[in-house]
């Protein structure tokens, strides 16, 4: 059955940065905008040099936009530095770069909030701004803050992931004011929707993107009610990560490098799994239905064709049972 956008439907991608957002994009270019919303992860959200800044969510708004930088794998196309430059002049922290046009970004949202505005509110301005025409949601409008116990202590997620740049090895994750947090609004309300046709997990980080988002007990209690198939798709190949410290994390948790480790940990929670070619001899190991395709998203054409291998993927769980998957 066709991966292209069929009426009547509603499609949810549950996200993080870099990886996430590639098949954001993907799926933005199969579907109709006002039939996705983005949902995406808020752990890494933290203020710096007295902004709020949200790197998931602005990853995902960029990309969509069109206006990413493609060489870095954050920030903005044709970035320039000057205000770095002088934080460092003044000795201040610069161990995480600013650039000059995505401080604009920064200190409208940092104001909106100020004003009582609520992160939805702001991201949703942010992307009719940038010309996004996905609905882009927060995963929540709560604080939520990402910490890594780590041999080094226990880091700030940001001070793990991009001061110490990954390197500490990691003993335990947790997710500072999650028990209390809610879900978004929006997408308490996509999630319920009747024509939700499907929920995809993106491949990004199970334990630093997904699991923030999980650890949110509203959010185990939409996903558990939800009328549609919820699908990932793996951020493994060949047993390395696609992008980011995947593999060393799950190396460090004492976690084999294999796919079905990325399935047992999503246990109870998705109905199909989407696997690498690379990794086809995986498949029949596996504790549900699968999809060996192409995963990795070199080009914008590999994106597209892999989000309308998702979106059929999800059509076939959803009409012909999951042994139609196989």
């Amino acid at each position: 059955m066709s991966g292209a956008a069929k009426a009547g439907e509603q499609w949810v991608a549950l996200c993080g940065g870099v990886g996430g957002a590639k098949l954001a994009l993907g799926l933005s270019r199969v579907l109709p905008a006002e039939r996705l919303t983005i949902i995406v992860n808020t752990g890494d959200d933290f203020r710096h040099l007295g902004m709020h800044v949200s790197p998931d969510i602005d990853t995902v708004l960029y990309t969509l936009a069109g206006l990413s930088n493609t060489e870095l794998g954050w920030g903005l196309a044709g970035e320039t530095w000057r205000f770095m430059e002088g934080v460092e002049r003044l000795g201040g922290p610069a161990w995480f770069r600013l650039g000059d046009q995505d401080l604009a970004t920064h200190a409208i949202r940092t104001a909106m909030l100020t004003e009582g505005r609520s992160l939805s509110e702001v991201t949703a301005y942010l992307a009719g701004r940038l010309g996004v025409g996905p609905t882009v949601v927060p995963m929540s409008d709560d604080a939520i803050a990402t910490e890594v116990d780590t041999d080094e202590g226990t880091l700030a997620f940001q001070t793990y992931f991009v001061g110490r740049r990954a390197a500490p090895v990691v003993k335990a994750i947790r997710f500072v004011g999650a028990s209390k947090a809610e879900p978004a609004r929006a997408a308490v309300e996509v999630l319920a929707a009747d024509d939700l046709a499907g929920i995809i997990i993106c491949p990004s980080n199970p334990w630093l993107s997904i699991d923030p988002l999980l650890a949110i007990p509203g959010w185990r209690a939409l996903l558990a009610e939800r009328r549609a198939p919820c699908i990932a798709v793996t951020p493994l190949v060949g047993g390395q990560a696609i992008k980011g410290p995947t593999a060393k994390i799950m190396a460090e948790l004492g976690l084999p490098l294999d796919v079905a480790a990325i399935v047992d940990h999503y246990a109870r929670l998705i109905d199909g799994f989407v696997l690498d070619a690379v990794d086809n001899d995986r498949a029949g190991a596996l504790k549900l239905p699968n999809l060996v395709t192409n995963t990795m998203m070199r080009t914008l054409e590999d994106r597209t064709a892999l989000a309308e291998a998702c979106l059929g993927f999800c059509r076939r769980l959803r009409e012909r049972g999951p042994e139609a998957a196989r």
